[in-house]
């Protein structure tokens, strides 16, 4: 953890991020972050999420710290750390892919198969001030492997509602993965999703980090939720879907799959 000078936040902005908390101990912060708010850095003039940690500083002058990234537009389950042991310990288990993160998309056209894991290469690409990622073969020089399980909840003739769950963490994999299946994620521009569902406009990318399961610096597991936000059940119902009742229990996908794609 580098030292960061505090940074001096609105009481709107206090009272946001701790109403956004899921859960909290001495250890670890988990908040659900709005779509729209950035974790870190970026060029928009606007605190980050990493910012608004700030309204949890202590008295001693340390905050926590994020321990991984949501993109702007999904809204969800993110984990920081309020100790530098919990921030060594939760990178740890990163790198080991220990956590288990839950995703919930909604595509406009339904994927192949109802379940499967798809296994693609991704290759990172500057164009002009923007980085994209890009599907290529596995012996392309520079591409990180990756892999995804996917899951239809629910689909109907004009979307589906997709369970995701990254097996590895590459910028936009989720998002890649899912276009490259041809079930572009709605509200994806950058890797062409459509921009309405069901007659209705996309508000944004629809991708919800739903779920995390993560080892606890002093022992054992937690599992957290962070319920669907308007904007995402607007567009579910616009399109006519509904999320199933078990899908709230059984969480992660489940390890059986309708087949490799690579």
């Amino acid at each position: 953890m580098s030292f960061q000078p505090p940074v001096t936040l609105s009481d709107e902005e206090i009272a946001a991020v701790r109403a956004s908390v899921v859960f909290e101990d001495a250890h670890v912060l988990v908040l659900d972050k709005p779509a729209g708010l950035s974790s870190q850095g970026g060029r928009i003039k606007a605190h980050t999420l990493d910012d608004l940690l700030w309204a949890f500083a202590r008295s001693n002058g340390k905050r926590p710290h994020l321990v991984h990234r949501l993109d702007r537009d999904t809204s969800g389950v993110i984990l920081a750390a309020k100790t530098k042991p919990a921030a060594g310990f939760l990178g740890k288990a990163i790198q080991n892919r220990k956590l288990t993160k839950t995703y919930l998309a909604l595509v406009e056209t339904p994927p192949p198969q109802d379940r499967g894991v798809i296994r693609r290469a991704l290759l990172r690409q500057e164009i002009g001030r923007e980085s994209y990622m890009r599907a290529v073969p596995d012996d392309t020089p520079g591409a990180q492997p990756s892999e995804s399980r996917y899951r239809a909840l629910a689909r109907n003739d004009q979307a589906a509602l997709v369970e995701l769950e990254p097996h590895t963490g590459r910028m936009h994999q989720l998002r890649v993965h899912m276009a490259d299946l041809g079930s572009p994620l709605v509200g994806d521009v950058r890797y062409g999703g459509t921009l309405t569902l069901g007659g209705a406009r996309a508000e944004r990318l629809m991708l919800h980090a739903a779920r995390l399961r993560f080892p606890h610096p002093e022992g054992g597991l937690r599992d957290v939720a962070a319920p669907l936000p308007d904007d995402f059940c607007r567009a579910m119902a616009a399109a006519g879907l509904s999320l199933p009742e078990r899908s709230a229990e059984t969480g992660a996908v489940s390890g059986q799959s309708g087949g490799d794609i690579r």
